[in-house]
């Protein structure tokens, strides 16, 4: 069973049976935990840092934002049985669409990144893998048999790379 999720959205599962994917990974992040020992995971497509940008706009669609998506998307999956020391996770997008660096000049998918790695680091967890930056565009699925995470289709390795 395959259960994509848009932009500024999420989905939190323990169905065994599930992939979970999201497309068009740009500057947006696209953000899977998985705990492999009650096989549990989500997969969040964020498109902006900070929800303080917004307030009204992140209490009616709180997966638009980093911070608050990951937050909805952590106690979902604290709700489904899932553990913080378990927890696997994964990164990928982030990217600037742009062809030069200089013309982009909100550089969102960078800032996207920096929010995401301070909430973090903040809160004692790291990130296992990513792929993050460059110009490309990314799909990002996330299996709950097992955790694997797939980049454009190939397995994503936690040196960043997809193989």
């Amino acid at each position: 069973m395959k259960t994509v999720v848009g932009v500024s959205d999420l989905r939190i599962s323990s169905n065994i049976n599930e992939v979970i994917i999201t497309y068009a990974l740009g500057s947006c992040l696209g953000i899977a935990v998985y705990d492999p020992i009650v096989r549990v995971g989500g997969l969040l497509h964020v498109m902006l840092p900070l929800s303080k940008a917004d307030p009204e706009k992140a209490r009616r669609k709180p997966a638009m934002y980093v911070d608050s998506g990951l937050n909805l998307m952590l106690n979902g999956v604290y709700d489904l049985g899932a553990k913080k020391n378990n927890l696997v996770i994964s990164v990928a997008g982030g990217a600037s669409m742009k062809r030069k660096t200089a013309d982009d000049y909100f550089k969102i998918g960078k800032r996207n990144f920096t929010v995401f790695r301070k909430i973090l680091w903040k809160n004692g967890f790291m990130i296992t893998n990513q792929d993050v930056g460059g110009a490309i565009s990314r799909t990002m699925a996330l299996r709950l048999s097992d955790g694997a995470v797939t980049i454009n289709n190939k397995p994503i390795r936690s040196n960043g790379q997809s193989k």
